[in-house]
Order: structure tokens, then C-alpha cells, then sequence
């Protein structure tokens, strides 16, 4: 399906006012590596941080690579936002992920490896392990490696195997009399990547795995001479092409996929550069590639597992150090739990805050005998998930427990199988929402009896998962609510889910596919028309991803009115700020540290009457019309505030993690932009922090700091946050909006639906 196709809305502007979407996601990638090289996190981190980089470029080539591939096997012409067909963005591709590949395993070989020398953390070759340390080795080989390797010579009666995805493999170069062979060893996943060698007190030595292999090759090849070795990696194309509506079930079409997947057509190559050419051109031509899908580079070729050293290593010092998020216990009843919610909404901001409240909401539900029901979304959990657990505890009390379990959450895909095939076990009522759609949306929904015999609907509603790992890691807000509408609003999403009932057009949820893109245009809109009329007028957004061209235009034309517009894009963005006439007033920050920027939330100045919104949604094709997705209000006064300020205004005051996207894509650490842009980022530091501090400021920081009651923020009035800041060079090519300058706001309503709430 072509963009124009998912949006129904053809092109409103010329392609030079978008951004390409990969060159974006390159960026991205970019930004990450930029971590991994920062001199002020701690070495491990940056370690980690280097691996979290070469997952991205494997994600890239698996996803969006493997779909341009596709497309041009395919005939597809259509062309991106910018205007490039596929066969063009793969043309720019080439180079630039060549050279990020490279940038990465720099960053390795002459950085990283280097310092973690230093402080006696040591990757050694073979070469340099002997005496008893070889000998512990060679044993262990002969133990626990050796008997999971299978050995294959290339012959007619031996095809070429298939290697797996992200697989790590051994070549060999081997001659048996007077003929050349290959040979190729297989590593099984279960193998870890990297061997403990025993070191002088204080120090951490580790031998790659590979190194290990490669010095016992000749035995497992002993009829052949090895003329060479060299470690390889192939990555697969892990598109999942599915045919729903001929499918019998959901579960088998997606467990068939899955297995087809792996054996995916390869995209790239990756194989360590001392490899002869001899054997480099063999293994392309098994492979089917082209020589720019061929990646020549210093081992360790599968960069990923990196992350195992970061894990493995016992030096706490060369890691962030541990931080306890702000613990809240609602309630230590259930009954009192639910009592809580009905005094007012609960808003958590994770992982500043604790997850507890969540899984102690579920957990409520299946300990209290007043509860009747609980019907819950699923898009990614963790292994030993206490949500999991709690529902099959209510299940087994014999209460009405349902869950909408998405199977074609990527790469997730098998786990959830496993978790669906539990649940059902234990009694649980499981769903795979709607045909064509990923069920995407955050929502856990409580039906409870309480002691006045009145039933109620008690709602959580979550911009990141039900997992209480990744919400350790990632940033994310949850909301806890007994509100009548938003309760209504989310049983009318399970109808939907579960029975493919209307969305109601009056719903307090803002649903994909029914109506989220449209509330959203029609919201930036509103804010468009308030900027012409003179009254209080901006918009504040953030986001993973932004790719719709129907909401970057009305973004375009929000500017052109007037409206001061920041946008926290953490990942991919096509939209080009800073065009006179045409987005002057729009600026993209993007945040990269040490938590996964996850959260999605929006501020609409609104004439004065301020709203905020959080949703589950990029502002992404694929979130707005290929997924059910949520977005809902934040009515209480006080926590519409501190989503405004902790969220966005104090993300606008980061000068420390903080890139801004110029006009030509490129992204620039913000300490690095000139005088004026420097004066607005002062201009934020000022209204959260009540001043410009000395040194530099992190917004995640600050928030771990404030979690520990190390420090409060400034209480910032809403005039504050509608006048603009100070001017930025080049906004002056931009006109005036119609109807003259906007006066200083003076009103200080609260928004709408807040009378009477406590916050």
C-alpha cells in the first residue's frame, strides 16, 4: 500500500519540503553512536550504547533495506516523501551506510577497546592466551562448543548452508589435494559470543568466541589443509508477508510466517576484512548479493552482542550508577486502591516513577472479590511478567478476564504466541484484534462492584508496554483513572477489538484508524485559527517518529499562521524545519541519553484554554491508519501541567543530550548552535529550573534528581509558556500572521473539564 493510498490525501506540497524517511533513520543511528563515543558516560555505557547502534543498522537493513529490495523487485515506482523512487534511496543508502558501518567499528577498534584496556578489561586474541588459561580454554571447547558445531564442506553433494539470521559463521578456505573447498561452521546462538579467561585480580580478560573456533578448526576439518578463516554474518529480510483474510487463524498464519522469515531472502553481508577475496566473492555470489550489500570489517563482526560484555562485566564503576525510581504505593488494600482512583487520576511517569502502581492496579483486580472483570492489551511483555500473572490468578477466581493479545508485534512475534497459548490454558478469554490491523493501543480495563453496590469502570491507559523491564528503560507515562467518559471511551475500544463494534464519533478517545489523524489535524487546525484571531496560540509535540504528510502540512500551514511550534522527534523525521515561509516557526529536537525516549504526548496552547493529549501513536502512516492506536486527554489541571513541563518544556531546556534537525536533515548538537538559539534554550532552562544553571543541563537527569527529592522544578505559569521565546535567527523571514502581532496572553483559565478534579 502506497502512502497515498493509507492516507487518502495526495501530495499538498512539493517533495523538497520533506525530509527522506531513511536518511532520517540513518540519523538516528547516528545520534546513538554519538553516545557510544561521548566522553561523559561511563565506558560500559558507551559500550552498551555502541551495540544498541549496530542493533539499529541490523533493524534497518532487516526492515526498511529488506522493503526497498522488495519494491524494486517488485516494479514499484511510487516515490517517498521527498520525491526519490525506491531504486533512488537505495542509490543513497549505499554510501551512507558504508560509512556508518565503518563509524561504528571505529569507534570500536580505536576508542572503546583502547579504554577498556586501560581499565583491565581485556579482549584478547588466541594468540595471547597460553599456559594454563589455554588449556581450561581447549577444554571448555571440547566440552561445550565442539559438540554443537556441524562442520560443512561445500561440495555438490553438500550445498551451501543456509545461514541464520544475524548468525555468527566461520569460513574456511581449506585444499584437499590440490582442490580449493569452503567450509563453513555455524555458531549456535546458545554459544555465548564471548569466553571468560582467567585474569589477575581486578581485571576482566574475555576471548571472542570466534578467536576459540578458529584455533580448533583444523580438527574439525581434519581432511583438509585451512588456507584461511574468516567470521561472517548474513541479515535476512524479516518482513512479515501476510494474507489475513485467507488465513484460517491468526496464530498459524503468524507462526508459518515467522519460520519463513528466517529463511528470508539476505540483504547484507558482513565479513571481517582480512577475509581473502577468494572467499569474500564465493560467499557473495552463495548469497545473491550485489558488492555494495557486502560489508568488509575488523572483527568482531556482530557488533550487537556487545551488549553481553556490558552485562557480563562486574565493574559497577564503568556503568550509570543504579537509581531508584520515586516510589507511590496507591493503596495497601485493593479496596482502598480503587477508593484512591475515585478521589482522582493517577499520573505516572515512568521510569521516574515506580511501575508498581500498574502492576498493583492489575494485581488488585485479580485479588479483590469485588472485581468482576478485567480486559487488558497486550503488544509486548516481559519473561516473568507479573501483569501475566495476575491474569491468570483472576481467571482462576473465576472472574471474566480477557485479553487482546497482538501476535504481529515484531520480533515478538513467537513470545506471544507462547503467552496466548498460557493465558488460554489458564482460562483467560484471548483476542487477536482485527483483521489488517496490529492492535497497538495501551489499555487495562477494571470492572468492579464497589462497597455503595454500584458497579464501576476503573481504566490505565499507557503510552509504552505492560512490561515492567522495558519500563525501567524506557520513558513512558501511565494514567490511572475512574473518569465515567474515559472508562466508556475505553470498554468502547475492547467492543471494537473484540466484536469490530463502531467507534463512537463522541468517544473521549481519540482512536486509529476511525479518527486519530483526523482529531489531530483538526486540533493543529484550531490552534492555526487561534493564532490568526490574535489569542493564545502554540504547540508543543513529541514523538518517535513523524512521517504523515496530512499532519506535517497542517503543521506547515500552523507556522505560516503564526504558531510558535517545538517538536521532540526522538528517531525518523520528514519534516524540513526552518523554511522561510513556510516552517520558521517550527524547530525538532531530538533527545538521545541514557533512557529510550519512548513517550508520546502533545500541549495545545488552545486560546487559553490548554489541553494536553498522550497517546500510544507516532504521528507515523503506519501508527495512523494501520494500527488500533489511542489517544486521551489529560484533564486535571496539575497533571496536565506536569506533562507540559516535565515532558516537553523542561525536553526544550536539554542542552546536555539534545540535537536540533536543520533545514538540509542534518542534526547538530544543540551546545553547538549559534548565540540566538542558545538564548531560546535559556529561555526554557529559566522557566523550569527558575534559572540558567552553570553547567549543563540533562533533562533525564534533572528528572532522576527530581524523583530523588534532589531538586524541584519551577512552577511555570501558562503566560509563560504562550509568549515566544526569545527570537531565533532566520524567524524573522517568516510574515507576520494575519490580523498583526499576537498581544501577550493574559488569561489564566484552566482547561476545560477540570472543575472539581483533585489533583
Amino acid at each position: 500500500m502506497t502512502l497515498r493510498q493509507e492516507t487518502g490525501r495526495g501530495p499538498s506540497s512539493p517533495p523538497s519540503v520533506y525530509l527522506n524517511p531513511q536518511a532520517s533513520r540513518l540519523a538516528w543511528i547516528e545520534r546513538v553512536l554519538a553516545q557510544a563515543r561521548h566522553p561523559a558516560h561511563p565506558l560500559l555505557e558507551r559500550v552498551k550504547f555502541l551495540a544498541l547502534a549496530g542493533a539499529q543498522l541490523d533493524q534497518f537493513f532487516e526492515i526498511q533495506v529488506a522493503g526497498l529490495l522488495q519494491r524494486v523487485e517488485d516494479g514499484d515506482l511510487d516515490p517517498d516523501l521527498a520525491g526519490l523512487s525506491p531504486r533512488q534511496e537505495l542509490e543513497r543508502i549505499q554510501p551512507a551506510s558504508h560509512e556508518l558501518a565503518d563509524a561504528q567499528h571505529r569507534c570500536w577498534q580505536q576508542e572503546l577497546r583502547p579504554a577498556l584496556a586501560a581499565q583491565g578489561i581485556r579482549i584478547l586474541s588466541w594468540a595471547q592466551v597460553d599456559g594454563r588459561a589455554r588449556r581450561l580454554l581447549a577444554q571448555y571447547f571440547r566440552d561445550e562448543v565442539d559438540p554443537l558445531l556441524a562442520p560443512v564442506v561445500v561440495d555438490p553433494a553438500h550445498p551451501f548452508p543456509r545461514p541464520a539470521n544475524k548468525g555468527l559463521c566461520l569460513a574456511l578456505l581449506l585444499r584437499r589435494r590440490r582442490r580449493r573447498h569452503l567450509g563453513v561452521l555455524t555458531l549456535p546462538a546458545s554459544v555465548p559470543r564471548w569466553v571468560a579467561v582467567p585474569a589477575p585480580a581486578g581485571e576482566e580478560w574475555f576471548l571472542p568466541v570466534a578467536e576459540l573456533i578458529e584455533a580448533h578448526a583444523g580438527g574439525l576439518f581434519s581432511a583438509y589443509e585451512v588456507l584461511a578463516q574468516a567470521t561472517f554474518r548474513a541479515t535476512r529480510n524479516s518482513n512479515l508477508y501476510l494474507n489475513e483474510e485467507e488465513a484460517r487463524s491468526v496464530m498459524e498464519m503468524v507462526s508459518a510466517e515467522v519460520v519463513n522469515r528466517r529463511k528470508g531472502a539476505v540483504v547484507r553481508l558482513e565479513i571481517d576484512s582480512g577475509a581473502p577475496p577468494e572467499m569474500t566473492e564465493i560467499l557473495r555470489a552463495n548469497l545473491g548479493l550485489d558488492a555494495w550489500q557486502v560489508y568488509p570489517m575488523p572483527a568482531p563482526v556482530n557488533l550487537p552482542r556487545l551488549l553481553e560484555l556490558w552485562r557480563r562485566s562486574a565493574r559497577a564503576d564503568l556503568k550509570f550508577p543504579p537509581r531508584a525510581p520515586r516510589p507511590l504505593r496507591l493503596a495497601e488494600e485493593p479496596g482502598a486502591l480503587f477508593a484512591r482512583l475515585r478521589r482522582g487520576d493517577v499520573l505516572l511517569h515512568h521510569p521516574y516513577d515506580s511501575y508498581a502502581p500498574v502492576a498493583d492496579f492489575l494485581q488488585a483486580a485479580a485479588s479483590d472479590a469485588r472485581v468482576r472483570a478485567l480486559r487488558i492489551t497486550l503488544y509486548r511483555t516481559s519473561e516473568q511478567s507479573p501483569i501475566v500473572r495476575a491474569l491468570r490468578e483472576g481467571a482462576a477466581a473465576q472472574k471474566a478476564i480477557a485479553a487482546v493479545v497482538e501476535l504481529k508485534a515484531r520480533f515478538d512475534e513467537l513470545s506471544n504466541i507462547r503467552w496466548s497459548q498460557q493465558l488460554e490454558q489458564a482460562g483467560v478469554q484471548v483476542f487477536h484484534g482485527l483483521v489488517g490491523l496490529k492492535t497497538h493501543c495501551k489499555l487495562a480495563l477494571v470492572v468492579r462492584r464497589d462497597e455503595d453496590g454500584t458497579l464501576r469502570r476503573y481504566v490505565h491507559l499507557g503510552t509504552g508496554n505492560y512490561n515492567t523491564e522495558t519500563a525501567q528503560q524506557y520513558t513512558d507515562f501511565s494514567l490511572l483513572t475512574a473518569d465515567p467518559e474515559l472508562a466508556a471511551a475505553a470498554d468502547a475500544v475492547f467492543r471494537h477489538l473484540t466484536a469490530s463494534t463502531p467507534t463512537p464519533p463522541d468517544s473521549a478517545l481519540r482512536q486509529a484508524p476511525a479518527n486519530l489523524a483526523a482529531s489531530l489535524r483538526q486540533l493543529i487546525e484550531r490552534e492555526a485559527d487561534h493564532a490568526r484571531a490574535g489569542r493564545p496560540a502554540r504547540l508543543l509535540a513529541r514523538m518517535n517518529g513523524l512521517l504523515d504528510k496530512t499532519l506535517i502540512d497542517a503543521l506547515y500551514t500552523a507556522s505560516e499562521a503564526g504558531v510558535e511550534v517545538d517538536l521532540l522527534v526522538r528517531g525518523v523525521c520528514a519534516l524540513r524545519p526552518g523554511l522561510p515561509g513556510r516552517s520558521a516557526r517550527i524547530r525538532v529536537t531530538s533527545i538521545c541519553g541514557r533512557f529510550l525516549e519512548h513517550s508520546r504526548a502533545v500541549y495545545f496552547a488552545n486560546g487559553g484554554e490548554e489541553e494536553v493529549y498522550l497517546s500510544s501513536a507516532d504521528w507515523m502512516p503506519r501508527n495512523l491508519y494501520g494500527r488500533v492506536e489511542v489517544m486521551f486527554p489529560v484533564r486535571e489541571a496539575a497533571l496536565l501541567r506536569r506533562v507540559r513541563d516535565e515532558a516537553l518544556l523542561l525536553y526544550l531546556a536539554d542542552n546536555v543530550q539534545a540535537w536540533r534537525l536543520a533545514p538540509d536533515g542534518a542534526y547538530q548538537p544543540v551546545a553547538q548552535l549559534d548565540a540566538a538559539e542558545r538564548r531560546r534554550i535559556e529561555h526554557f532552562q529559566r522557566l523550569c529550573l527558575g534559572a540558567v544553571p552553570a553547567a549543563g543541563v540533562s533533562a533525564q537527569e534533572v528528572l532522576l534528581q527530581a524523583a530523588q527529592g534532589a531538586i524541584r522544578l519551577a512552577p511555570i505559569e501558562a503566560e509563560a509558556v504562550w509568549t515566544p521565546p526569545p527570537t531565533a535567527a532566520g524567524l524573522e523571514a517568516e510574515p507576520a500572521p494575519a490580523g498583526g502581532p499576537r498581544p501577550r496572553a493574559r488569561s489564566r483559565r484552566r482547561p476545560a473539564g477540570t472543575a472539581g478534579r483533585r489533583a
